[in-house]
């Protein structure tokens, strides 16, 4: 076999995150047990008059769409991983399907403001008894979802925990926290049937369908606001950065950084552009090894200027 020439040597795969199988096979679990009791809980909302019942069945159609995107997400960025029209690999695909969910929340959030804010004003009859044993349904399939969804998370931590750095699968913690929001919402719903039909209280059933609106509306700002960082390359102030300047202000050669630029790549993963001016010889090669010692970045490119006097 011949040996591989020089530019064969420089060579690189731009595939940066190896994906996680078991969180994919985890979350279409969890999809279609969500999407079985999301039908449930909404019938029986309309059925019971229960607005905090209905509340929690929409939010939990919020949550279906959500690990829906992820498993959407996991599956494409795992058939397009060779795509050379991809720079710099397919892991924001998974990112843009949690914000594209995220936007799908803000209008779950309003309809359920909106339909609470009606039932408070013009209240009916609940049948509290049906609506209890639907609500308690819903509430152990989140558990289930969140234990499901945790075991893919911890599985995927153990094997890419490496010298100390977590690379967190931000994908599979975005379905496993909306799974979490979800079972708070079903907890909601369950103090208020049990306050109404207790106490009489039938008007804890919509003020707990206007604090669930407010749980999705908090959860959807949060995802919007991680992901719109990632997608928009707005994380200049991640650890990494300040690990770049460090490494560049102890080298052995007197260096300054003209121009730096940081972006995510995969989970825990970065690439980086740096521009260096040096007032003696000195090569690219220098500078990434030196940058080496941080194995987040995982695509660096140095450009080195000579600065002379």
């Amino acid at each position: 076999m011949p040996s591989p020439t020089s530019a064969d040597n420089w060579r690189h795969s731009h595939v940066f995150d190896d994906g996680n199988p078991l969180a994919e096979r985890n979350t279409r679990w969890a999809v279609l047990l969500t999407a079985i009791t999301m039908v449930v809980e909404i019938t029986g909302g309309w059925m019971y008059n229960s607005m905090a019942l209905l509340a929690d069945g929409w939010h939990m159609s919020s949550h279906t769409l959500a690990l829906g995107l992820s498993v959407l997400a996991y599956g494409t960025a795992r058939r397009l991983a060779h795509n050379d029209r991809f720079a710099f690999g397919t892991w924001k695909i998974e990112i843009l399907g949690g914000y594209t969910s995220a936007i799908f929340l803000v209008g779950v959030a309003g309809l359920m403001l909106y339909q609470s804010v009606e039932r408070l004003l013009s209240p009916t009859p609940i049948h509290y008894d049906q609506a209890i044993s639907i609500a308690v349904m819903g509430l152990l399939v989140n558990l289930a979802c969140a234990w499901l969804l945790k075991g893919g998370h911890a599985h995927h931590h153990k094997q890419h925990d490496h010298g100390g750095h977590h690379h967190h699968d931000l994908n599979l913690r975005s379905a496993y926290l909306h799974v979490v929001t979800d079972a708070a919402t079903s907890m909601l719903a369950i103090v208020a049937l049990f306050g109404g039909k207790v106490w009489g209280a039938s008007w804890l059933d919509p003020v707990m369908g206007i604090v669930g609106a407010g749980l999705v509306s908090a959860w959807a700002y949060g995802l919007l606001r991680d992901t719109g960082r990632v997608l928009l390359d707005a994380e200049m102030d991640v650890p990494v950065v300040a690990g770049i300047h460090e490494v560049i202000k102890t080298s052995s050669v007197n260096a300054e950084i003209t121009d730096l630029h940081v972006w995510r790549v995969g989970k825990g993963k970065y690439a980086c552009i740096l521009s260096l001016v040096v007032e003696e010889e000195a090569s690219p090669d220098d500078f990434r090894r030196q940058l080496s010692v941080h194995e987040e970045l995982v695509h660096i490119t140095v450009e080195v200027n000579r600065s002379w006097k």
